[in-house]
């Protein structure tokens, strides 16, 4: 890619920790499989059809090696269209799709073999403007039992956290019951509100947060802003989080936008940037990702370089999706899907760009299964250029 320098590469832990932090970090990467030497059960699975409801990590991988240089991307089918503004995205398991209006504060269920479009309900207390709103949802990962979809939106005070009990048995408009805040009191801003949430494959629920434009937020350990978050499914400081009764997983981030783990269950997370460098990001428990003091790779040893970074132009990286030993990366200003070929937590090869301008905006992208990926493109955010059928989703095919 011109005009980029490549990222430093090394992960450098932000500060000394006492003896109970660290002992309770190293329970966590245990734990939660996210040490970079490879730490977890799952990789070697055979792949299922479709990924565990809750979950964002995918099928395993025959081999673990790294994925040749070079990949490809075959768009396979358009799933729906006429989207208004859809932000986040949740496969049901047995098949459907649920999909969060960030405008219109509404979830819609998509039929993913006939495109057929029955709006689920409104999610009550959500006031859009900006890049705020319904944003991200998930669901539970005993959803079989539970039934509960978890959603992320900008309220009129604050960026909150709730679930609610979704029923398809009763009539459309109305399956949504009452929402249960889980967790309220992230900052809110007319931008960087963040928004992404997922079930980790240690079932704990993650966040990623935005610094709401208040840059000093984002080195604050006591504001939940500019961070990643790890929650219990009651919105409890997860247990083995870095610092004591604390939900804070990861600071020093500028806007949180995507979160995957790949089969070896390390946690990735791509974050905007300012000017100059967009960030994808390899998660470690309690280390300080730099903003505002670094954006993109500084080579200090305080803070935690990207595994690549991208001018801001030709990325304004938005959902993540880990799937055949990449993380493909979907981007907004950029208008292209990126693919990050992996070695652990390295980049293995340079970054290639793919569907570039062809379907304008693009917002998130979630594993379907084995080779597949769900696109979720964002033409009707206010910032694209609408065309007929927006915005929609497609089915792709990835190497």
């Amino acid at each position: 890619m011109t005009g980029r320098t490549r990222p430093v590469e090394g992960t450098k832990i932000v500060q000394r920790r006492s003896v109970p932090a660290v002992l309770a970090a190293a329970a966590l990467l245990l734990t939660a499989g996210c040490s970079s030497d490879g730490a977890g059960t799952s990789g070697d699975s055979p792949s299922p059809s479709r990924t565990a409801p809750g979950s964002s990590v995918p099928p395993g991988r025959a081999g673990q090696t790294p994925p040749p240089a070079e990949g490809s991307v075959e768009v396979l089918r358009t799933v729906a269209e006429g989207l208004d503004s859809p932000w986040g995205l949740a496969p049901l398991p047995g098949g459907g799709l649920l999909v969060s209006s960030r405008d219109d504060g509404t979830i819609v269920r998509v039929d993913d073999k006939t495109g057929k479009k029955t709006e689920v309900g409104e999610v009550p207390g959500v006031s859009p403007a900006g890049e705020g709103g319904l944003l991200g949802i998930a669901l539970s990962p005993d959803f079989a039992s539970d039934r509960m979809v978890y959603a992320y939106f900008t309220s009129v005070s604050d960026n909150r956290v709730v679930r609610m009990i979704y029923d398809d048995g009763k009539p459309a408009g109305e399956q949504l019951a009452a929402p249960d805040t889980v967790y309220r009191g992230i900052p809110k801003g007319f931008v960087h509100n963040g928004g992404r949430i997922a079930f980790g494959p240690d079932k704990m629920l993650y966040v990623g947060t935005g610094e709401s434009g208040d840059t000093g937020l984002s080195q604050d350990k006591d504001s939940p802003g500019g961070k990643i978050l790890r929650l219990t499914p009651e919105g409890e400081p997860a247990p083995g989080n870095p610092f004591p009764d604390s939900p804070v997983y990861s600071y020093g981030h500028r806007n949180v936008q995507g979160l995957a783990w790949d089969t070896k269950q390390r946690l990735f997370a791509s974050e905007f940037g300012q000017d100059t460098w967009d960030e994808l990001n390899a998660i470690k428990p309690g280390d300080n990702y730099g903003w505002p003091e670094a954006e993109g790779a500084s080579g200090d040893g305080r803070f935690h370089d990207p595994v690549d970074q991208w001018k801001t132009s030709e990325a304004s990286p938005s959902g993540i999706a880990y799937a055949e030993g990449s993380i493909w990366m979907a981007g907004l200003r950029g208008k292209r899907l990126w693919r990050i070929p992996l070695d652990g937590t390295k980049a293995s090869a340079d970054p290639q760009s793919f569907l570039e301008d062809e379907y304008g905006r693009l917002r998130t992208v979630v594993p379907a299964g084995g080779d597949r990926l769900w696109l979720v493109t964002s033409n009707t955010d206010g910032r694209g250029s609408p065309k007929d059928g927006d915005d929609r989703i497609l089915e792709l095919r990835v190497t």
